[in-house]
């Protein structure tokens, strides 16, 4: 990589580590700054996913008072997040180059769908959040579901967990947002270390995301929440379409 091209990566981590924390589906951002300069789809994806570890730590870290009183919850739920992503890395590792080609328009194409319309399923959830006991035998399955879909890509990993918890789960969504920075930071966690192990990673590149989703990490705890959502929606939207068209023309 270039001076120029190193630095664009980094910055991309800081913006990924910012959204991770505060929305989710920073891979949006760091998936196709790999791609624009030069990386296979799927070292592109192995190098986010190991790149992206530190930015959840640093934000789960940043999140520790909405964490209070929640270890029952995250014992409950780790497990399942990690079974997923292990799963989901496993089958981005086993299956073709060509298949991983084929699936990832599609998820960032879902992707997308979920976070343009996040203010309809945020509405939804509030109707439908439910009064009293959680939902504790249906959330570890869609949990695992999650992380599965979270080790093998992980654009929107975050929002697709405020969903399931956010409806099953009676509490303030700033402390189910910290629940769910801990969940798909444990899901990045599994996946990159299978991927440092036994896969193809530009060690390089995932320093230099790993250093700028750190300081994302701490932006997005610290002042994330004075942002504008609709601007944030704004930004991932314009750079998953900047990623499909890079799938599919490149």
């Amino acid at each position: 990589m270039t001076l120029l091209e190193a630095l664009a990566v980094t910055l991309a981590g800081v913006a990924a580590g910012t959204i991770n924390v505060v929305v989710g589906s920073g891979t949006l951002i760091t998936f196709p700054a790999l791609l624009a300069v030069g990386y296979s789809p799927v070292v592109a994806n192995v190098t986010n996913s190991l790149g992206l570890v530190p930015g959840s730590v640093a934000g789960s870290i940043g999140y520790r008072r909405e964490l209070a009183g929640q270890r029952r919850r995250m014992t409950r739920l780790l497990p399942a997040s990690l079974l997923g992503g292990t799963t989901g890395a496993l089958l981005l590792l086993v299956l073709p180059d060509d298949t991983f080609r084929s699936i990832v328009p599609v998820f960032i194409v879902a992707a997308l769908v979920v976070i343009v319309l996040q203010p309809q399923v945020s509405q939804w959830v509030a109707r439908h959040r439910p009064h009293g006991a959680e939902h504790t035998r249906l959330v570890p399955v869609l949990v695992f579901l999650s992380g599965l879909y979270g080790g093998y890509f992980g654009a929107a990993q975050g929002i697709l967990l405020m969903a399931i918890l956010g409806t099953a789960i009676p509490d303030d969504l700033q402390r189910l947002n910290a629940l769910k920075n801990v969940l798909a930071g444990a899901v990045n966690l599994i996946a990159g270390l299978i991927f440092a192990a036994i896969a193809d990673v530009a060690w390089g590149p995932a320093a230099l995301i790993a250093l700028g989703s750190t300081l994302g990490g701490v932006l997005g705890a610290r002042y994330g929440r004075r942002l504008s959502p609709g601007a944030l929606r704004a930004v991932i939207v314009a750079v998953g379409v900047f990623a499909l068209v890079r799938l599919i023309v490149g």
